[in-house]
């Protein structure tokens, strides 16, 4: 495998954890990536930070918003910049298993599949396991635009991986919140599927205060990207909130 693995990170105040990710990356098994970081006007030591790594990995490209503007912008900065045959999502609080590039490469290419996502477990600020594995499967599943409408798959976003020939357009839509969400949804509505690699390769972190641990956010977000991203009917957008919401509460 010869393929660029284009590596995709916003950054804004991650100084605790930028260079634990870059380890993450340093030790993949497969060594043909680029790093594609846009820092979003960080107020600690993260742009020094960065610009070390880049003198000492000449694959770790960074750019610097002028002004806060979210994660959609930092993201599609650093999208509209890859060079990659693939591009991978890793946030900038996260870890990848050293065999994750190499791992979800090799199954996308031995089965034709143009976006991917793996399992993934959930980690606290400290990096301590918290005893949770979301979409824990023992086999491959896959899930379609109405299926994600319904949530019916968990797709972290730094455990995405996608084919940049197989899309028109890979740029996230503009939201503050569920910009990964949005881009999957926009993603299959081109039509085809996305597909589970069934080994948990990805460490979430969970930081207190983060919208992965506010409910009410997430709930919004998610009426958000019905209403005005997908511009689905009430009807449609309430049907397919209910499948969100029980997945939520009862999801594997």
């Amino acid at each position: 495998m010869s393929s660029l693995i284009s590596i995709v990170t916003a950054t804004y105040n991650s100084e605790s954890y930028i260079k634990s990710v870059y380890e993450s990356l340093l030790m993949q098994t497969y060594k043909n990536w680029e790093w594609l970081i846009t820092d979003d006007c960080s107020t600690d030591e993260t742009s020094k930070i960065l610009h070390q790594l880049t003198l000492a990995d000449n694959r770790i490209k960074v750019y610097f918003n002028q002004k806060n503007q979210g994660a959609a912008v930092a993201r599609n900065i650093s999208i509209s910049r890859a060079e990659g045959d693939y591009i991978a999502f890793i946030d900038s609080d996260d870890l990848w298993h050293a065999n994750k590039l190499e791992t979800q490469l090799e199954f996308m290419m031995d089965n034709n599949y143009d976006f991917t996502f793996t399992s993934y477990e959930l980690i606290d600020a400290s990096g301590d396991k918290l005893g949770k594995v979301v979409e824990d499967y023992s086999f491959s599943i896959s899930v379609d635009y109405n299926g994600m409408l319904k949530k019916k798959a968990t797709m972290g976003c730094s455990t995405v991986m996608i084919r940049c020939d197989a899309y028109t357009d890979l740029l996230m839509p503009l939201l503050r919140t569920g910009q990964d969400y949005a881009l999957w949804l926009k993603l299959l509505r081109e039509g085809g599927k996305a597909y589970l690699v069934p080994e948990v390769l990805t460490l979430y972190r969970i930081l207190p205060g983060s919208i992965s641990r506010n409910k009410f956010k997430k709930a919004t977000r998610q009426w958000q990207v019905y209403r005005e991203i997908e511009s689905l009917s009430r009807l449609k957008s309430f049907q397919c909130f209910l499948f969100y919401a029980f997945r939520a509460v009862f999801r594997k």
